[in-house]
Parts: C-alpha cells; sequence; structure tokens
C-alpha cells in the first residue's frame, strides 16, 4: 500500500462537497485529523459555546468518517509541529486541507507548508477573498460594488458529493479521547439547553436548511421578526463548515422562490471574509483610526452597566430578552443582535470591543470574521459602517417588529403583560417588582453618545 495522506479538518467538518476530502481519497490511504490548537489564535480561542459545538460536531464526522471505512484522529497542540509528528509517525508527506482566512490560520498554513506539502483546497466561501477586484484591481472596500461584483461570478460551481469510501491506513495512530479535551461544561452545565435547540453536525445542518427552504419566501419580511423566528439558523452550520456555502446556495435557488434577499447574507458573509484577510486584526482594531480618541466609558465605572447588558437585566425588554436567549442557546435572533450591539455601544458608551469578545465567548456561531464586521459596522468604525450617529431606539425597534412574543419566551417577569405595555412597561407604569429600571434613559444615552462623537469630529 502506498504512503498514506493527512486529510486536516479545521472548520470544514464535513465530507460532501469537501474538496480536501475528494483529493484525499482519490490519492490514496487517508489519515483525517483534527488538531484542537489553542496556542495559534491566542486571545481567539474558541469561546465556551464554541468548544460545546465542536465537541458534538467531531463526534458526527467520526460517525461519517467510520460509515466510509475511515476514522477521525485527535491530538492537541501546535498545528505545525502536530501534524509534522504524525508525518513521522505514519510515514505521510502530504497534507489536503481547505484554505482558512483568519490571520492565525494563515499563519498556521505557511509554518506547516515550510516543513510538509501542504495542497490547500477552496470550499470554505462563494469564492476565495480577492477572487473579484475593483477597476483598479484593489480589494473592495464597500460591500454594495463587492455583492454586484461577486453575483456576476454566480452561482457557485455545484456541489459534488461524497466520496464513496476513504481508503484507511495499513496502521492507524495513536488518538487522543475527545471526552478529555472536556469541551463539554460541567461545574456548572450552563450549556443544557443547546441540545433541545441545536444538532451540531453535517447531518443537522441539512436537515436545518430543508426545514428553510419551505421559508425562503417569507425570509425578506421575516427575517426582521424575532417572535417567529424567521432566519435561516445556519450560521453555526456553515461557520464550523458542516455546510458548504455552495450546497446552501444551490439548495435555496431550489425552492423556485426568490432566494435574492437570502443570497445576499451568503455575500456578505464572503465581504466580511475580505475584510478581515485585509485587516486581520479587524477584531480587535478600529478600521476607521478616528474611533481611537472617542471617549468610552472605562469598564471600572461602567462595570455595573456591562454586567446589566451581559445577564439581561437593562430594563429594556427587547434588549434583555436578546441577552437571555444567547446564554440560553449560545444564540441571538439577527435583528436583536444588531439591537443590543448598538444598545451596548452608543447607549451605555461601551466600548464594542467588550460586547464582541462576551459574543465570542457566547455565541455558537462565533466567527472572527462575521463578528468583527457586524460590530464595527453598528459601532461605525469599521471600513463600511452604519453612521455612529444612527442610534438604534430599542423600545421602537421592538415594537415595529412586533417582539411581543419573544420577550414574553425570554423575559418571563414580562409574560402577562398586553403587547400594548410589554415593550416599554416603564413608560406605563406597568413594569412587574421583579423586573428592573431602566439603566439609563433613551434621550440620556442618546445624548451622551453623541457627545461622545462630536469629541473626535472635532
Amino acid at each position: 500500500m502506498s504512503d498514506p495522506l493527512i486529510l486536516w479538518f479545521r472548520q470544514d467538518l464535513r465530507l460532501s462537497d469537501q474538496a480536501a476530502v475528494a483529493a484525499a481519497a482519490a490519492q490514496g490511504p487517508v489519515i483525517p485529523v483534527y488538531v484542537l490548537d489553542d496556542a495559534a489564535p491566542r486571545q481567539w480561542k474558541m469561546g465556551g459555546a464554541s468548544r460545546w459545538w465542536l465537541h458534538h460536531s467531531l463526534v458526527s464526522l467520526d460517525n461519517s468518517l467510520k460509515a466510509k471505512g475511515s476514522r477521525l484522529i485527535l491530538r492537541r497542540g501546535d498545528s505545525a509541529d502536530v501534524l509534522s509528528a504524525l508525518a513521522r509517525e505514519t510515514g505521510a508527506t502530504r497534507i489536503h486541507a481547505l484554505h482558512h482566512y483568519e490571520p492565525w490560520w494563515r499563519n498556521v498554513e505557511k509554518a506547516v507548508g515550510k516543513r510538509l506539502e501542504l495542497c490547500l483546497h477552496d470550499g470554505g466561501l462563494l469564492l476565495p477573498p480577492g477572487a473579484v477586484r475593483t477597476g483598479t484591481g484593489g480589494p473592495y472596500r464597500i460591500y454594495t460594488p463587492f455583492a454586484r461584483a461577486l453575483m456576476e461570478h454566480m452561482p457557485p460551481t455545484p456541489p459534488y458529493p461524497t466520496p464513496h469510501a476513504i481508503g484507511a491506513p495499513d496502521h492507524w495512530p495513536a488518538s487522543d479521547r475527545l471526552e478529555d479535551w472536556h469541551l463539554l461544561p460541567t461545574q456548572p452545565d450552563w450549556a443544557k439547553g443547546f441540545s433541545s435547540d441545536w444538532t451540531p453536525g453535517e447531518a443537522g445542518a441539512r436537515h436545518n436548511v430543508a426545514n428553510f427552504i419551505d421559508e425562503v419566501g417569507d425570509y425578506p419580511e421575516a427575517r426582521n421578526l424575532p417572535s417567529i423566528e424567521g432566519t435561516s439558523r445556519l450560521s453555526p452550520h456553515l461557520h464550523f463548515g458542516e455546510l458548504s456555502p455552495a450546497y446552501v446556495w444551490h439548495r435555496v435557488a431550489s425552492s423556485g422562490q426568490d432566494a435574492t434577499i437570502f443570497h445576499k447574507e451568503l455575500i456578505w458573509r464572503d465581504y466580511a471574509y475580505l475584510q478581515a484577510c485585509e485587516f486581520p486584526a479587524y477584531g480587535s482594531a478600529n478600521a476607521r483610526a478616528a474611533f481611537d480618541a472617542l471617549p468610552w466609558r472605562d469598564l471600572r465605572t461602567a462595570g455595573a452597566d456591562f454586567a446589566a447588558w451581559k445577564t439581561g437585566r437593562t430594563g429594556y425588554p427587547i434588549v434583555d430578552a436578546g441577552m437571555r436567549q444567547l446564554w440560553g442557546t449560545g444564540w441571538m435572533h439577527n435583528r436583536v443582535r444588531m439591537i443590543a450591539a448598538s444598545f451596548l455601544i452608543k447607549h451605555l458608551l461601551i466600548d464594542w470591543r467588550h460586547g464582541a469578545r462576551w459574543f465570542w465567548d457566547t455565541l455558537v456561531d462565533a466567527d472572527y470574521a462575521n463578528n468583527s464586521v457586524n460590530w464595527q459596522w453598528v459601532a461605525g468604525s469599521g471600513v463600511d459602517a452604519n453612521l455612529f450617529t444612527r442610534i438604534m431606539a430599542p423600545l421602537s425597534q421592538s415594537e415595529k417588529f412586533d417582539a411581543a412574543g419573544y420577550i414574553r419566551e425570554w423575559v418571563p417577569e414580562l409574560a402577562n403583560l398586553p403587547d400594548a405595555l410589554i415593550h416599554d412597561p416603564d413608560a406605563h407604569d406597568a413594569r412587574p417588582r421583579a423586573y428592573p429600571a431602566k439603566i439609563v434613559g433613551h434621550r440620556e444615552g442618546r445624548e451622551r453618545a453623541l457627545a461622545a462623537y462630536r469629541h473626535i469630529k472635532g
């Protein structure tokens, strides 16, 4: 039998429409491996909610590989060191993997490539970053022209199927036990409610796509209504690569309904990765230098407000519902994410980076590119961003997008209030004793934010 190949999994935990899997399976016996590398990302190592998802997704991937005559090897440590050691153990000289574009993965790929033959394939995005360029040959900075240019290359190449079989090596190398990685929380088990909302893995991902197909036509309106959950809920599956964006694009297009708005959300994901490639520090540095001088409130004095935001005790029902949904399920409705982020940044005048870090730890779909670009969009500090002076009014947003049912689900203290009162119980003298008063008035928060912005505008 020929020397084995290493198939290196990262955020691409699927067998179908996976170019690295197809290439490795066609060339010889394969050793699939996942390396838990917490050193490379440094401060961006996976948060708690992502680790919960990873555990279950790895179980699913291992079962899928076993059905093809293979298995998943687990190792922990520096990726380049681990893969080099595995190559020495097994006689493998070639590694197949998908490209990843987070700054740490780009560095790791360079390190691995210096030691071994690393064959990188596309497939995590609709198109690789830089595949479409401006008229002058540069990268796009603004989303709308980027989307228009990328759309000219759509639809993506049709997805290809899972290999019929994946050849096994003569001898399997040793593997860690997944349980020994302690990815699941235990003391306490704060993720105990996650499994009722999510089924990580490729099968669960495809099931979610199938459920979404009948709702594609309603998506443009329904995605803004948290009470009916009109979003696709595919973001964690896409982040962990349990689905390829090409598969999602074609599957949604096959519904026969107008999928333009949803397809643009997939394009936004590509746009976010382009910005993360061009500005690797997007998660920790303002893309607009002027915002470096914005006088954010120090957490030494604003810590209580930050804690109230994190725990859903701000006195703003739509914000509190979103933050409690996040804690209970590892996810938050997209419209509510914008409202909650805007409230932290503008009403509380707390640096967007504190909110982004909280989301990084608590979201099952925590994604460096999307998380960073979306937070900077709300803050106004991004390359292509909302104006800082556009301050979302959470109370009117709640009423506009009919969030009463959503609030009742996640803020039970308000469950008995009628729709007319539930969005702003303080204003109607209807706040139950168990629910907190507003930690800041809307007008007060707005004026403080505008004053801070005037400071950087001179």
